[in-house]
């Protein structure tokens, strides 16, 4: 049986409206992004897992235990975490540290300490709610990607009899494969993998190889013109130099996308100017709660919505009835997400 409290947040999570503009659309029209808060869900047991805050001290302390790092840069580093706002910079300057003094990021002992701070990862999985959630609309031709070193999605997967795959964005060929759509359950690393240090990348320098491929360039940013990505968990991914450089910056025409991502709404002031900052970008910030625990419940929910959906395929059936009202609504659905008429779709999802 649910605890009090439990049944309390279930009970809030049901009346909680869902923006049709996102339950309308058709699984396979969606990209998921994967942050810290998905891990942080379904692991919680391992505190490197729930942000990048304490991604960095966990790996400050394995550091410390392996002697790969002098005592006095351990210290600086913990006052840059205590104090800087941006972890992503702390971040980049910690690899460089570990890294060698030619300015290459390989070999490093970061990923020595990331292994450390991951070790057995299948045995902390305490919550898999948004994991299976993740992997019904994959099943419906949702993509995936993730800025997280871990990966859980893929363990837990191979547990449930898919034929996951990790990838990264040193496989030129593997991800040309992926963006059309050729790699069902493939899920993109854009960091790389903890457990592979050669595609195993966080300063943006390491992938000139990708953003000066024209052919791999057009194919991701293609992705971020014609599909709707829904940012699950992500905290600090807008700020991350590499999925802007990617994605961000280099796809103009922004007010005519319309990607999601869903927020914890701790203060009002903070969401609602979140709210119209993001919406320059072509993303809408929508509120899964007031409290982290309502996180996988609130994704199962919007999962659900979202799979209730009937295929395009089903409503060309239904076109010869005479009360194909669904054909007509999914015309509608197509002429609104036609890349020639993106700003009646947005009028229209409001």
């Amino acid at each position: 049986m649910d605890s009090p409290e439990g049944a309390t947040i279930r009970s809030e999570q049901k009346y909680r409206k869902f923006l049709k503009s996102l339950i309308r659309k058709q699984p396979r029209d969606l990209l998921l992004v994967i942050g810290t808060g998905v891990s942080a869900a379904v692991a919680p047991g391992i505190p490197a897992l729930c942000s990048w805050r304490s991604c960095i001290e966990a790996v400050l302390g394995a550091a410390e235990q392996l002697e790969v790092l002098h005592p006095g840069d351990v210290a600086e580093f913990r006052k840059k975490v205590a104090k800087e706002r941006d972890l992503l910079v702390v971040a980049h300057d910690l690899i460089r540290k570990m890294s060698p003094r030619t300015g290459d990021t390989k070999p490093n002992f970061f990923q020595d300490c990331l292994m450390e701070v991951f070790d057995n990862l299948e045995q902390h999985i305490q919550n898999p709610v948004v994991l299976q959630s993740i992997l019904r609309l994959m099943e419906r031709g949702t993509m995936v990607l993730t800025t997280n070193y871990d990966n859980l999605l893929e363990i837990f997967g191979q547990q449930q009899g898919k034929p996951m795959e990790s990838l990264d964005l040193k496989d030129k060929d593997k991800v040309l494969q992926w963006a059309r759509g050729h790699v069902k359950y493939g899920v993109l690393h854009i960091h790389g993998l903890y457990t592979d240090p050669c595609g195993m990348v966080l300063d943006p320098s390491g992938y000139k190889d990708v953003t000066q491929d024209p052919e791999v360039m057009e194919v991701l940013q293609n992705l971020y013109r014609t599909k709707s990505f829904l940012f699950l968990g992500c905290g600090e991914t807008l700020r991350d130099q590499i999925f802007q450089a990617l994605f961000l910056y280099t796809v103009k025409n922004k007010v005519d996308l319309e990607h999601y991502m869903l927020v914890l709404k701790e203060n009002e002031d903070h969401f609602f100017k979140l709210q119209a900052d993001m919406l320059l970008h072509g993303i809408k910030v929508v509120s899964y709660g007031d409290c982290f625990q309502q996180f996988p419940e609130y994704v199962q929910d919007l999962t659900a919505q979202i799979c209730k959906q009937r295929s395009p395929d089903a409503d060309r059936v239904d076109s010869t009835t005479l009360l194909g009202t669904s054909c007509v609504d999914c015309a509608k659905r197509k002429l609104g997400e036609s890349g020639t008429d993106s700003p009646k779709r947005i009028k229209q999802s409001d």
